[in-house]
């Protein structure tokens, strides 16, 4: 695993190197809070990341509900009983192994969805909700109820899959050669597409994703990987 800190935010990279699986630590005065749980292997990592920076986790935001962002969730509440488990309501049932799509979804549920959490969420989140510094920005595309977080003292991005940077900044379902899985595993890429201009409309100061390293004034990036989003889509 390898920690990297830009401002409030830690990026814990597993696999940086292969297949680079991300989760988060965003610093507040007294606490972490930790945005989605990796992999399953990654429990104890976590905790001891958490006590190199001497400060406890307190809550655990999951971004979307793919295994990769959810492997160690059972763990670290094993670990951490009183950990406050939030996530948007869409995102629960795909949590709780349930990926059939309702009335209003056209595409069926695509990625890897997790059959065997036993933790249940403490909170549903929706869009404006705050959780210490963040503010939840709904950004379904990747999964219907895929959330992103941005840091209000600084502005800081974290978008889970609505991004990559790994083989290249791209909006999820644009595939990239060098590194295609998040795009393979997205549901519907329009919406997604919308969800990218909706985060740059925040005009982040860092953007910080499930794969691949984090961007300092990712704006230029993320513009140019919306206007290739949609030139594939027109084509």
């Amino acid at each position: 695993m390898k920690m990297t800190k830009v401002g409030t935010v830690y990026q814990l990279s597993f696999m940086p190197r292969v297949f680079p699986v991300n989760c988060y630590f965003v610093e507040e005065e007294d606490s972490l809070t930790l945005i989605d749980a990796a992999l399953p292997y990654s429990t104890k990592k976590i905790v001891k990341a958490a006590q190199t920076i001497g400060k406890p986790i307190k809550r655990i935001i999951i971004t979307h509900a793919h295994e990769d962002h959810v492997g160690a969730l059972d763990g670290l509440k094993a670990l951490l009983p009183d950990m406050h488990v939030s996530i948007s309501i869409r995102e629960a049932a795909l949590l709780a192994g349930d990926s059939a799509r309702l009335e209003n979804e056209d595409s069926p549920i695509r990625g890897g969805i997790p059959k065997n959490i036993q933790t249940e969420p403490d909170s549903f989140l929706k869009e404006g909700d705050r959780i210490g510094s963040l503010e939840v920005i709904l950004s379904p595309g990747h999964t219907p109820g895929s959330i992103s977080l941005i840091d209000t003292r600084n502005h800081s991005l974290i978008a889970g899959d609505a991004l990559q940077t790994r083989g290249g900044t791209a909006v999820n379902g644009v595939i990239k050669p060098l590194f295609p899985f998040p795009s393979l595993a997205t549901w519907d890429k329009r919406i997604a597409l919308e969800s990218a201009k909706k985060l740059l409309s925040y005009k982040p100061r860092l953007l910080a994703v499930g794969h691949g390293k984090m961007l300092e004034q990712p704006g230029a990036s993320m513009n140019r990987a919306i206007v290739e989003a949609e030139s594939k889509l027109q084509s």
